[in-house]
């Protein structure tokens, strides 16, 4: 079954441009609060495809169109022209941790970012060891967040999100923090729900990391897939 159907997809977005202007352009504005504005493509008749259980990994540089293209994906965003398709419960990790309240306990973060991820009370209270243990975070279950390190943020919000049964896992550079035995630990739990049908879109900057992981690679560059890697 096909998960996610990319099709011609085309995205835009208007930024303000600062061009050459006389000295009363400038002062009008100024005070009158409008700048100029001009169009960027960032996504050019993107077309791609995604199966149950496949990796599909995206390389590119910085500006590409990787976490744009992610965000149309999750629904976050709104493409202009083209076709998006998606079958079944996505679960993004764009933003790592702008799910998390830095003055909330690990224990009811948890709750939250399970809520958040379509998961009920009940259902949360029974992964809830399963949840702390895959994390590794057992002795920080009353700890507020603010108190956490980087890569215990990361451990935390994986472990809930891996948790909650997603059909479709998009992961947006998800490998480029964290300890050398989570990122492997981390992987061997993606491994594990591609296994069981789950759907990946893996974003790095780590071609060794995307090799290592991913059924097919492709590459954006400016905004255009310049083809398959493997």
């Amino acid at each position: 079954m096909k998960r996610i159907i990319v099709k011609n997809l085309i995205k835009d977005f208007r930024i303000g441009s600062v061009k050459r202007q006389s000295a009363l352009q400038r002062f009008v504005t100024l005070f009158s609060g409008v700048e100029s504005k001009k169009t960027i493509r960032v996504l050019d008749d993107v077309s791609l495809e995604v199966c149950e259980s496949e990796i599909l990994g995206i390389m590119g540089d910085n500006g590409s169109g990787k976490s744009t293209l992610l965000r149309l994906i999750a629904g976050i965003l709104k493409e202009d022209s083209g076709q998006i398709i998606t079958n079944g419960k996505i679960i993004s990790l764009i933003n790592l941790y702008a799910s998390l309240k830095d003055r909330l306990t690990m224990k009811d973060n948890i709750f939250l970012i399970g809520a958040f991820f379509g998961l009920g009370s009940r259902e949360i209270k029974l992964k809830l060891n399963e949840i702390v243990k895959f994390a590794g975070l057992g002795q920080f279950l009353d700890t507020k967040v603010y108190q956490f390190s980087e890569g215990m943020k990361q451990r935390l919000v994986f472990s809930v999100a891996s948790h909650s049964r997603p059909d479709i896992l998009l992961l947006d550079e998800i490998f480029e923090v964290g300890d050398h035995d989570f990122k492997e630990k981390s992987g061997n739990r993606i491994k594990e729900l591609v296994s069981e049908g789950v759907s990946v879109v893996l974003v790095s900057h780590s071609t060794e990391i995307l090799k290592k992981y991913c059924d097919t690679i492709v590459e954006l560059s400016c905004g255009k897939i310049t083809g398959a890697v493997i």
